[in-house]
């Protein structure tokens, strides 16, 4: 097992960024690692609550991932479980991995820390870090030049 750890400052409180962690119409700006659309995004924030988010990659692969929230600490942490539904990273087929996001604000908007882990190998890692640098840096753009809080 094997796990990645990313940080960015986004522009924007740490309650703006987690509604763009948790409600569809915020996923839909930021979910993908590229510029392809979200198909479909259902949230049930909560402890044992449920997710699942459909998107669509520029080449026109699609892929569905879903999960549990297993804390949810508003507005700065959320621990999910993760898998593919379809599509994804083939060696992770089956499996349940978890996803960690803490945010911390400072100045000018918030630190998000994002952690995945329990990742079935090394190859799977640098799939997965490639998709959610992608991921992210659509984040931390869809904040950028915003007025933090």
């Amino acid at each position: 097992m094997t796990s990645l750890t990313l940080v960015r400052r986004i522009a924007a409180h740490p309650s703006i960024v987690f509604d763009a962690l948790t409600t569809p119409d915020g996923i839909a700006c930021w979910w993908g690692p590229d510029a392809g659309p979200v198909l479909l995004a259902e949230t049930d924030v909560r402890v044992g609550g449920r997710f699942r988010v459909r998107f669509r990659m520029i080449d026109d692969t699609e892929h569905e991932s879903s999960g549990r929230y297993i804390e949810v600490v508003r507005p700065s942490r959320l621990v999910m479980s993760w898998r593919w539904s379809h599509g994804g990273d083939a060696e992770e087929a089956g499996e349940v991995s978890r996803v960690e996001i803490d945010l911390r604000p400072v100045d000018m908007g918030c630190e998000l820390t994002f952690t995945h882990s329990r990742l079935r190998t090394e190859a799977s890692r640098a799939s997965h870090e490639q998709g959610w640098n992608g991921a992210l840096d659509k984040l931390a753009r869809h904040f950028a030049g915003a007025v933090p809080g």
